[in-house]
């Protein structure tokens, strides 16, 4: 009897050391720099001696909400829950490709928990933390839709793990990869810090200006603002960077903790309390956005708050609370995943995205919770994973249509591309509360251009409506991409021309001026005949404005 109980006792002792040395091999690093890792930035090597050209030619990169290939993560096993409610909802999407040493107990703890892991596969290679989004590369594209590649920075971690995986992520998707770094080109970047809208622009904090100047730990050539400009456009076609003041209580000054695009000309941003922790910084940082930037399209951006939930106990990040964000969500094909924290705060946002991501699957996942507390170390949900485009994007981009006269003619316009062009494109519309669609045939206009007018009935019945579109291969593509179940909404209203115009033309801004004076043209679709006239009945302004949906301009 004794004996076996020490036989006992030494198992279990052995259970526990093993258990032990393979938590000190794999530690749980947080978003933010240990305090060992701030004293091996000096030693560590972040530079490359492979030397990678920007791509040839014309590039774009992807934006967050084009349709993807795959979602990648790693598998830290300090959250099996989180990840696999990810695994869940991504393998419904599209493939799934998951870095871990253990495939054998990911795999059986997978489908154990009744996941079909089809669509998954596994890449065996060494990693450092969970935080992907920083890590891996992003997608860009050759001439807008054609040969599909990543491109990787320098990470700001020394995690040499984590730094060489975007070179196993491109050999397993089959893909080129583009690195910024070495050479002049050696830039510092990190993902979470980094948003695109797939036009050619981009949002960003002061972040990647500060990691790249004079006196950088990273050791990498010192780059003025222009150089960084210069170096986005040439491997990933961005034209226009738009660049934040940094926030006092973010500790890791990533963007996507506080904003996030939901498509070309709208950004969801975190909102706190009056003169609460960050609030103050960041209505400043999206008041500076909306003073000095256009969306793509040429129209004000349209910003959407969302609450920011304090902690239980209701503390914010400036009284010591964690920085709980709903915007720090990944969008993969029709489903995105938004982190949750706990009912009472959840169910308004969750139904608040809903509303503006008509059909989309919006999938809650608890960052919060005892055993599984990602939050507290400065991360959510689109830090842990990023994404891979697909192959043959086949590309619609519009400007949706707000709000429309009853009785009108209203022409929708679309930009329609794939590498081997386009077969055929289609309006569906109806009014709301009806069931089925009626189409509209979409004829080309110029160049990638698309149109359709749309007669609209002569009822204050708004409008449902998408855009639908063939490539000659045959592949098919709606946007919204969640068509027909999700869809852009047309408020209809019955007035007169002159309280149209007075509901839709601004007033003169600034006023007064004596330099240029804006007229913003509200949901005026169309080529549209201008006139303008001084209250002595000059004559100032006689033009005809082919993109009524904007803004104009006068040089006085």
């Amino acid at each position: 009897m004794k004996n076996n109980y020490t036989k006992y006792i030494l198992v279990l002792i052995m259970v526990l050391q093993s258990a032990f040395l393979f938590s000190q091999e794999k530690p749980n690093l947080p978003h933010h720099l240990t305090e060992s890792e701030k004293g091996l930035i000096s030693e560590f090597q972040f530079t490359s001696s492979r030397l990678s050209p920007p791509p040839t030619g014309l590039v774009r990169a992807a934006a967050e909400w084009e349709e993807v290939e795959y979602l990648l993560v790693t598998w830290n096993p300090a959250y099996p829950n989180i990840l696999r409610q990810i695994v869940a909802a991504g393998v419904q999407e599209c493939k799934v490709m998951i870095t871990t040493q253990n495939q054998t107990s990911v795999s059986n703890y997978l489908t154990s928990n009744g996941i079909d892991i089809t669509n998954v596969s596994f890449l065996n290679v060494p990693w450092d933390s969970i935080w992907i989004r920083d890590y891996a590369g992003n997608t860009i594209y050759s001439d807008d839709v054609g040969e599909r590649a990543l491109v990787d920075w320098i990470y700001n971690r020394p995690r040499p793990n984590d730094d060489v995986m975007p070179i196993a992520h491109a050999a397993q998707a089959g893909v080129n990869l583009f690195s910024t770094t070495s050479g002049i080109n050696d830039l510092v970047n990190t993902g979470g810090n980094y948003m695109s809208d797939g036009l050619g622009n981009a949002f960003a904090s002061n972040l990647i200006l500060n990691e790249n100047s004079a006196g950088n730990p990273y050791g990498v050539s010192v780059k003025t603002e222009a150089q960084i400009d210069g170096i986005m456009q040439e491997y990933m076609g961005i034209n226009r960077f738009v660049k934040m003041n940094t926030l006092p209580y973010d500790q890791i000054h990533h963007i996507d903790m506080h904003m996030k695009l939901l498509d070309e000309e709208t950004i969801l941003v975190s909102k706190y309390p009056p003169g609460v922790a960050d609030g103050p910084q960041i209505e400043a940082n999206i008041q500076y956005v909306l003073d000095n930037f256009e969306s793509p399209f040429g129209s004000p951006y349209k910003i959407e708050w969302i609450e920011a939930p304090p902690s239980t106990g209701g503390q914010y990040p400036n009284s010591g609370g964690p920085y709980n964000t709903f915007s720090n969500a990944v969008f993969v094909n029709k489903t995105i995943m938004v982190p949750t924290y706990r009912p009472e705060v959840d169910v308004p946002a969750l139904n608040q995205i809903q509303q503006l991501l008509p059909g989309y699957n919006v999938v809650g996942i608890d960052v919060d919770n005892p055993g599984e507390n990602l939050i507290n170390s400065l991360g959510a949900i689109h830090c842990i994973t990023h994404t891979i485009g697909v192959a043959d994007p086949l590309w619609i981009v519009h400007q949706p249509i707000d709000l429309a006269n009853a009785g009108s003619t209203i022409s929708i316009e679309a930009m329609v591309k794939h590498i081997s062009g386009v077969a055929q494109a289609k309006v569906f519309w109806r009014e709301v509360g009806t069931t089925n669609y009626d189409e509209i045939e979409m004829v080309p206009s110029s160049s990638d251009y698309w149109t359709a007018n749309l007669n609209v009935p002569n009822t204050s019945v708004d409008i449902e409506y998408y855009i639908w579109a063939e490539a000659m291969p045959g592949k098919e593509m709606t946007r919204p991409i969640v068509a027909p179940e999700g869809f852009w909404t047309i408020q209809v209203e019955t007035l007169s021309m002159d309280e149209w115009a007075a509901k839709h033309i601004s007033a003169a801004y600034p006023n007064p001026t004596y330099g240029k004076v804006f007229f913003d043209l509200n949901s005026i679709q169309g080529s549209v005949k201008v006139q303008i006239h001084s209250l002595l009945g000059q004559k100032l302004y006689d033009a005809e404005v082919e993109t009524g949906n904007g803004r104009l301009t006068l040089d006085l």
